[in-house]
């Protein structure tokens, strides 16, 4: 099975601002890819004029860590999985400016399969990522201004109102690839994990340098 790679559009976000908006995407890419009947739950942002869709927490169960055992509250709590997702990645961002931040986040989906070697008498399982949305963010840890005047008050509306068009066009690109081919997703129960890193991963890049590489052979 092939892992289809999801890049979405870079956020930049000020620090007070970054665990709701990651909320809102993961939450809304979570409740789209669910394997199964969920109840949705409305959530209005309090930092964005913006609602996202989010699978309700009674609901949760049926994206729990591990189908093969018992699931334990926690291990089945969408919101605990997320939220300590994004505690992780606040941690793992790199210094890349004065006063900025960066880091990569990963939502993976994956199945697990069981597979058979030396005539059927060993087996082992494998775990198959089948998608991946990849999210880099930038954190601006500059001060904002605090005062009343018009040029802090304006100062204080383009922040919140770049932040919020940069938000909706990841919402925006979440709905546009849902939208599209679905053949890859399986028709079994799986699983997700979130993943921090400092980067995006650069397959997209290497691939672009080698297939613009000159031919080495003329014709």
């Amino acid at each position: 099975m092939n892992c289809k790679d999801h890049y979405l559009p870079e956020l930049e976000l000020s620090t007070g601002q970054v665990r709701e908006a990651l909320q809102c995407i993961l939450h809304t890419i979570l409740f789209i890819r669910s394997p199964g009947p969920v109840a949705p739950r409305d959530v209005e942002c309090e930092g964005f004029d913006l609602t996202y869709t989010r699978i309700a927490s009674d609901k949760a169960s049926s994206l729990h860590q591990n189908s093969n055992s018992a699931p334990s509250a926690l291990e089945n709590d969408v919101d605990k999985k997320v939220d300590d997702a994004i505690e992780s990645f606040l941690r793992s961002l790199s210094q890349i400016g004065p006063e900025l931040l960066s880091g990569c986040l990963t939502l993976s989906f994956f199945e697990r399969r069981a597979s058979r070697q030396l005539f059927g008498l060993v087996s082992h399982e494998e775990r198959v990522v089948w998608e991946q949305w990849i999210l880099r963010v930038v954190v601006n840890n500059t001060p904002r201004p605090v005062s009343d005047d018009s040029a802090a008050v304006i100062e204080r509306q383009r922040i919140q109102d770049t932040a919020e068009v940069m938000l909706r066009a990841v919402i925006q690109k979440v709905f546009e690839i849902s939208g599209g081919a679905i053949d890859h997703v399986p028709p079994v129960m799986y699983e997700f994990e979130i993943n921090s890193t400092k980067r995006a991963d650069e397959r997209e890049n290497v691939y672009s340098r080698v297939a613009n590489m000159p031919s080495l052979l003329s014709s």
